[in-house]
């Protein structure tokens, strides 16, 4: 049932995404915004405690439920886990950014592909380069690609339907209180980022080394190896650098920003970006994806022997 549940999911998500504003998850904003300011005295137990009562209720409804629809039948079963998977999976909340950014490049109108990355990644992108917009969007819809899909995956098959909502509201939790550029939640964010890092851990690795079986792999165990520890966040570093190297081109490097030039660590040594590339990267995305729904199938008709 988990292969049927994660291609039911996929085809629903594509065919109706979610608005990243959604009810849903704007509720669960405001809950956390209440949390953080009911019970953060800057310490970090606060943080322990509020980062629990913002996922415990949430799994124990989705494990509830599950367990009351099994005495339903199998079919009330798939359609509650379908319907989490879902609601925690989000390819299409990033790739429309991706595929306007790809448009207005190959349409040499750059002020729109600016405007457009700049919405994306929340920060002003005035002064970049028509390459370093390709470089960011690449960036951005790796990373994306990863927190929205792969690391979902990853949890619904270790722990169905609660271990995907957990692994997505503690990844909501990161950027929130734990992320790299919050630093005004000191010690009561550092279990949100703590507790994120753990359960990435192993799903990072994996998107990692799935992209490099799907493009060149000696090249993206070469960039893993010698470059993932140069950029500012490692687990980023680890994810960017592998698909750099299966892709043959350079990520990270210079960028203009409006504030001055931004100088970060080059990963991958290959060609410099350009739109083609971002074509190639989403094929790289694709590509691993159906190479993880073939493993699920596996998973599955092992677990059905």
């Amino acid at each position: 049932m988990t292969f049927l549940t994660l291609i039911l999911a996929l085809l629903l998500e594509q065919w109706r995404p979610l608005r990243t504003g959604n009810m849903l998850y704007t509720a669960f904003a405001r809950y956390v915004n209440r949390l953080a300011q009911s019970l953060n005295a800057g310490q970090y137990r606060d943080g322990v405690i509020s980062w629990t009562l913002a996922v415990l209720p949430a799994a124990l409804i989705v494990v509830i439920v599950h367990l009351l629809s099994r005495q339903l039948g199998w079919i009330t079963v798939l359609l509650w886990n379908v319907a989490v998977l879902y609601l925690a999976l989000g390819f299409r909340q990033f790739s429309h950014f991706y595929t306007d950014v790809a448009a207005a490049l190959r349409a040499a109108d750059v002020a729109r592909a600016r405007a457009v990355i700049a919405g994306w990644r929340g920060d002003t992108a005035g002064e970049l380069t028509p390459g370093e917009i390709a470089r960011v969007a690449i960036e951005l819809g790796l990373l994306r690609s990863h927190r929205h899909v792969f690391g979902v995956i990853v949890w619904f098959v270790l722990l169905g339907a609660a271990g995907a909502i957990i692994y997505r509201l503690a990844a909501l939790l990161h950027d929130r209180w734990g992320g790299a550029r919050d630093g005004d939640t000191g010690a009561f964010g550092l279990f949100a980022g703590r507790a994120f890092e753990l359960m990435d851990w192993l799903p990072l690795r994996m998107t990692a080394f799935s992209f490099a079986v799907a493009g060149d792999f000696m090249g993206a165990v070469e960039c893993w190896r010698s470059q993932a520890q140069t950029w500012r966040v490692r687990s980023q570093g680890i994810l960017l650098a592998s698909a750099a190297g299966a892709l043959g081109v350079r990520l990270g490097g210079v960028l203009h920003q409006d504030s001055g030039i931004e100088y970060r660590p080059q990963l991958g040594d290959g060609e410099e970006v350009d739109v083609e590339s971002m074509d190639a990267a989403a094929g790289l995305i694709w590509r691993a994806l159906v190479l993880w729904v073939f493993l699920v199938l596996l998973v599955t008709l092992a677990r059905a022997v």
